[in-house]
Order: structure tokens, then C-alpha cells, then sequence
């Protein structure tokens, strides 16, 4: 069978001999060829010639440099946005007539010239691959460009579209999957960085499980992959996570917990479209269809703006924190400080209560303020426990004072606890948990 690239590809051959009549953009620059050829492409009825169009517009952008990309996208929000008085008109004429005319007119009048030029440069081989990095490009102009917000929106709407549930292949992958996958992976890692093939090795091993969603049109490309670590019990330390087996170790069959240690997003250009809910509940079946004996599910999770919060905390009028609390908190301005013999015992019992309290009560409007709070009780999961010194590492220390969060995922309880995080806030947490607050 075909590859998809390779079909696309084809098609885009037989459209070649139609463009060599065409002339105009062989000796113009990226930026006029694409002023040019973006009408075109547009207006083009024919599959191979657009196929051929939409390889051409691909190739002038990928030769655009950042000062043409804003030219780029200043067309784009001023040449290919929506027709607001066509829109109200046909809103008008739906109103009075809300028959299947009408509505088929509302439905194409709302959708802007944009988007039906992105759709058709998403028939070209690697086109999809373009316009994630065309979204990519796109986040570097928006703030001081607000306009192009416009362009981000119609580009996410495809996205959501193109890359739901129902497209995207799961995918184990181990050490004899191919080399140019395992690279990536190793150059993906975004929570705990791997340190090069041998670190690679131990996490694909025996006692591990590593998945990934794919995509057809971004062939070898992963979206999303999840690190699983096989274990007795629930691990509470990454470090003795990674380190080199050792004939303690559990083997798969003897394993009772399942631990998700690293989640790793691979495609910055699709930045706001969630697959890592999917990905988590998808392996979960994947592991208890192949180990049935697991009886736990939990992830081993940072908590990524605890210190930030803290700092700001500390210098500020916190309801939180009294005096004595901030003398306390002064031993975290101490180097490696978490290595010093004497560590007092009264910095652990505060740092536990105040992270149980970050991770329950701060809040980003009513959802937690915490981002790997939010994907995970919003999948349904439920907090755990805290683990001190979880995580020794100069980014563990930084970002979470090396506080590490256990959330667990219960499958009796995972839809019931979606619910009413999404419907009531609630925020589901273990006894012991629940006791640091107190």
C-alpha cells in the first residue's frame, strides 16, 4: 500500500505539466510568488493542478525568512479574512428563511478565504507539516501583532479537525523501532531530559513501556509520547526512577503499579490541542490488557509554577505565610540547600502544606493554577500524595523545590471525578493529602 505522502506526492506530479504553462513565479521572490500563487490556488477546481499549486506555495514558503513571513501574514489577515457584510446579509436571509438553502449560504460566508486556502495548501506533500510550522512562525508576530490572532484562530479550528481522536494511530515504541523515531524521542523529552542512547536503553527496558500517538499525514513524526515505568508499589522519587537497573528491580509480571513519569508534546505548532488525555486513558487499556495484574495507575508529576508562586508569596503580604514561615523559607536561598545534613525538619512540614495548598486552593479563574494540576484532575484524576525531594534535579529544585506529585488514576472513579472538576470545581485528594492542609 501507498504510503500517504506518496500519494499526495503523485497527485502533485500530474499537476506539474498544467503549472509549466504558467508563468510568473519562477522569477519572482517568495513573498510576490505567494501573492500570486495564494489566488490561484483558491480559485483552483482541478485536483492535480491544485495539488501542484498548493507543492508550489509550500516550497515559496519555506523559503521565507522573518521579515517576509510578517509581509506574509499581514496578507493574510488583510486580503484573506472574512466578508462581515456578506456574513450579516446571509444571517438576514437565514433569519427570515431558515431553510437548507439558506443555511448551506450562512455556513459558506462564515467560513473566510483563509481557511479555504489553508485546507487546500493541506493538499500538498508535507503540507500539513507546513502549517504547523506556519502556526509555529505565527506565535513569534501575535503579540505585538494582535491582528494576527485572527489567522491563529482559523489555523486551530483545522487543527482540532485535523488531528482528533479518530485520526491518530497509538504506537508502542521500543528499542527496535527505527532509529530516526528513537532520535526524536530523545530530542522531544521535555520533563526529564534524556542524557543520550544508553539513558534511552533504560527507559525502554524490560520493567518500562514508552507509547506515542501518530498521525497519516506526519509520517515518523510522533505528536505526543508517555513514559511508563513498571514498579511495586508507587514510586515517590524520579531520580531512583531513572537510575540503572538492578537485580531488585521488578520485572514486568511481578509489577503491580503502573507509574506515567513523563508526558512529552513534540509539535510546539500545535500548541492548545490536547491529546495527552486520550493518549493516558488509550495506554492504560493498552497495559491491562497486557498486564492484568496492575492494580494502580499513577503518574510521578511535577508541579512546574510552585516556586514561582512561592516566590511572589514570599514577597508579598501572603495570608499564607507569617513571619516565622518566611524565616523558614529562607533556607531555600541557601545553595543545595536540599543536601545540607541540617535541613531542618520545619521546612519539610511547611513546603508539604504549602504545596497541598497550591496545588487545591490557587487558582487561574476556576480551574487550578498549577498546568499539570489541570490536565490531570481535568482527565480525572485524583491527588495522590506529595513526595519530598522527589525530584533532586537543578530543574526539580527550581521549579517545585523538588516536590513531586502522585495523581492517581482510579478507573471507577476517573469519569465521576471529571465531572465535577469540570461542573463544580472539585478537586478530589487522598486523606493524607487532605492532612497536610489541616
Amino acid at each position: 500500500m501507498k504510503k500517504f505522502s506518496q500519494w499526495v506526492s503523485s497527485i502533485a506530479d500530474s499537476g506539474r505539466e498544467f503549472l509549466a504553462s504558467k508563468a510568473g513565479t519562477k522569477s519572482l521572490d517568495s513573498n510576490q510568488a505567494l501573492a500570486d500563487l495564494c489566488p490561484q490556488l483558491c480559485s483552483s477546481k482541478g485536483e492535480a493542478l491544485g495539488t501542484a499549486i498548493a507543492h508550489e506555495v509550500v516550497k515559496h514558503y519555506q523559503k521565507l525568512d522573518n521579515e517576509q513571513r510578517l509581509i506574509f501574514f499581514t496578507m493574510l489577515a488583510t486580503e484573506y479574512g472574512p466578508d462581515a457584510d456578506n456574513i450579516i446579509s446571509c444571517a438576514d436571509d437565514y433569519r427570515a428563511q431558515s431553510d437548507e438553502v439558506h443555511y448551506r449560504a450562512l455556513s459558506e460566508a462564515m467560513e473566510s478565504p483563509r481557511v479555504r486556502l489553508f485546507k487546500r495548501i493541506n493538499m500538498a506533500p508535507n503540507g500539513t507539516k507546513t502549517l504547523i510550522q506556519m502556526r509555529l512562525d505565527l506565535f513569534c508576530f501575535i503579540k505585538e501583532h494582535r491582528e494576527f490572532k485572527a489567522i491563529d484562530t482559523d489555523l486551530k479550528h483545522l487543527m482540532v479537525s485535523w488531528f482528533n481522536r479518530g485520526f491518530l494511530i497509538l504506537e508502542q515504541i521500543s528499542w527496535s523501532t527505527q532509529a530516526h523515531i528513537l532520535e526524536k524521542l530523545i530530542a522531544y523529552e521535555a520533563v526529564h531530559a534524556m542524557d543520550g542512547w544508553d539513558d534511552l536503553r533504560r527507559r525502554l527496558a524490560n520493567d518500562r513501556r514508552c507509547f506515542a500517538f501518530f498521525h497519516p499525514a506526519l509520517e515518523d513524526e510522533p505528536l505526543i509520547f508517555v513514559e511508563v515505568a513498571l514498579t511495586e508499589g508507587i514510586a515517590t522519587s524520579v531520580q531512583a526512577l531513572l537510575a540503572e537497573a538492578d537485580t531488585d528491580q521488578p520485572t514486568s509480571d511481578q509489577a503491580d503499579t503502573a507509574i506515567f513519569y513523563s508526558i512529552s508534546n513534540c509539535q510546539e505548532g500545535l500548541r492548545g490541542i490536547s491529546f495527552g488525555n486520550f493518549l493516558i486513558k488509550q495506554v492504560v487499556l493498552e497495559l491491562q490488557h497486557e498486564l492484568p495484574q496492575l492494580q494502580n495507575f499513577a503518574t510521578l508529576s511535577p508541579m512546574p509554577g510552585f516556586m514561582q508562586w512561592l516566590q511572589t508569596e514570599r514577597k508579598s503580604d501572603s495570608e499564607w505565610l507569617t513571619t516565622e514561615d518566611k524565616l523558614t523559607l529562607t533556607q531555600l536561598d541557601i545553595p543545595q540547600w536540599h543536601a545540607q545534613a541540617s535541613q531542618s525538619e520545619s521546612l519539610k512540614t511547611l513546603l508539604m502544606r504549602l504545596g497541598a495548598h497550591y496545588l487545591s486552593h490557587e487558582k487561574n479563574g476556576s480551574l487550578p493554577l498549577d498546568p499539570v494540576a489541570r490536565f490531570h484532575l481535568g482527565n480525572g484524576a485524583s491527588i495522590g500524595q506529595l513526595n519530598w525531594l522527589g525530584d533532586t534535579s537543578e530543574k526539580g529544585l527550581k521549579q517545585s523545590a523538588g516536590l513531586l506529585v502522585n495523581y492517581l488514576y482510579r478507573l471507577d472513579k476517573v469519569e465521576e471525578n471529571h465531572e465535577s472538576f469540570v461542573n463544580k470545581g472539585e478537586v478530589f485528594m487522598a486523606a493524607d493529602v487532605k492532612k497536610l492542609l489541616a
